[in-house]
């Protein structure tokens, strides 16, 4: 008979400097995939929508967050947090689109 050789495996998530993390070798963000997950999703889906992902480690990601969902909702909420900060500041940097488009338009009925 042959025994099953049981491992610990960590999951496949790669931090980056930013705070972002990746699963697995691919660019692909943990929120991503979990959101994929909640909308729900099964890894193969997944796996469809994202194809540098490897099914593995798929599943071994949602397997962390199901038994992390605590520190991975946390996470998320971070970063949301983050990405409002930077839509917020482009907003200020940036011009109010409508107000070109209206700009545009009334030189254009102008010209006409």
């Amino acid at each position: 008979m042959t025994s099953l050789a049981l491992e610990q495996e960590t999951p496949p998530l790669c931090p980056e400097e930013s705070g972002a993390v990746r699963v697995g070798n691919s660019r692909v963000l943990l929120e991503l995939v979990i959101w994929a997950f909640q909308d729900g999703a099964t890894p193969e889906v997944i796996v469809e929508q994202y194809p540098t992902l490897n099914l593995a480690d798929v599943y071994s990601t949602v397997g962390y967050y199901l038994r992390h969902q605590e520190a991975v909702n946390a996470y998320l909420a971070s970063r949301d947090q983050q990405a409002k900060a930077i839509r917020e500041k482009l907003a200020k940097i940036q011009p109010d689109s409508s107000q070109i488009r209206a700009r545009l338009l009334a030189r254009q009925n102008a010209q006409s």
